[in-house]
């Protein structure tokens, strides 16, 4: 991860125009303190590095009061660890969301992770679902962004030596306990400012540490479907069981 010095020089290339973006630059300089222990070897935190794109997301689609927040849990490989917006798969980023910008690296890059940005090759499939949704479902980024915002819970990415996807859920509990009391303010302070609602968890753990977060506030707290090709039932055709899960809390499109 680097350090706070050198975030800041990364955070400075974009200017931070709302208190959204205000809390985020704060969020991604408080995340460079933490530690974390094996077998986590490399934490990627894209809202250092990949900072501008973050911020060109949240000037475009994160102004005003939405209903809805979709939560995910935190950057995929080949999605968010790559372009910075939450489940950013490379070509809905450029081509819905008309976000494009350049992408720095991780201080430490794991070789067999490569943050290469927009010249990303791989598919993040869990974003070209949901995004593949908003765009069939809504039209334009403007239409879906009038009613939703998408954001994740946390902000880095883990890998093991291997190089394989680690998950903040198997994190020791004293490491989990530094990094949820930071991302549960993050969150909290976004419901303040983004006045949803609902915020829907994109699986269990994104909805159970909605409900931990957010126990104080009146927001409501849902569920959808993760999109991730490892789920059975989200490759029968996550959109269609996404829609069915929102509309049997009662939210209509």
């Amino acid at each position: 991860m680097k350090t706070l010095l050198e975030s800041q020089i990364a955070m400075a290339t974009h200017p931070i125009d709302s208190p959204l973006a205000r809390r985020y630059s704060a969020h991604a300089q408080a995340l460079t303190t933490l530690s974390f222990s094996p077998p986590v070897s490399h934490v990627y935190n894209p809202l250092v590095y990949a900072w501008p794109t973050f911020a060109e997301y949240l000037h475009r689609y994160g102004n005003g009061q939405k209903d809805i927040v979709l939560l995910g849990m935190n950057p995929g490989p080949f999605g968010m660890a790559q372009t910075g917006i939450p489940f950013g798969n490379v070509q809905d980023v450029k081509n819905w969301l008309q976000i494009e910008t350049a992408i720095d690296k991780p201080a430490i890059a794991h070789p067999k992770r490569p943050v290469d940005g927009f010249a990303t090759k791989r598919k993040e499939v869990s974003g070209a679902r949901l995004w593949g949704w908003a765009k069939m479902r809504f039209g334009t980024p403007e239409r879906f962004f009038s009613r939703f915002f998408v954001l994740n819970y946390c902000a880095l990415a883990f890998m093991e030596t291997s190089g394989r996807n680690f998950t903040p859920d198997k994190l020791p509990r004293d490491e989990q306990q530094q990094l949820f009391s930071e991302c549960d303010r993050m969150l909290l302070k976004a419901v303040e400012l983004v006045a949803p609602e609902w915020v829907i968890g994109i699986g269990a753990f994104a909805a159970k540490r909605a409900e931990l977060a957010l126990a104080a506030s009146d927001v409501r707290i849902g569920q959808v479907l993760h999109p991730s090709p490892a789920s059975p039932a989200a490759n029968r055709g996550w959109s269609a069981a996404a829609e069915s899960q929102l509309k049997s809390l009662g939210i209509e499109f």
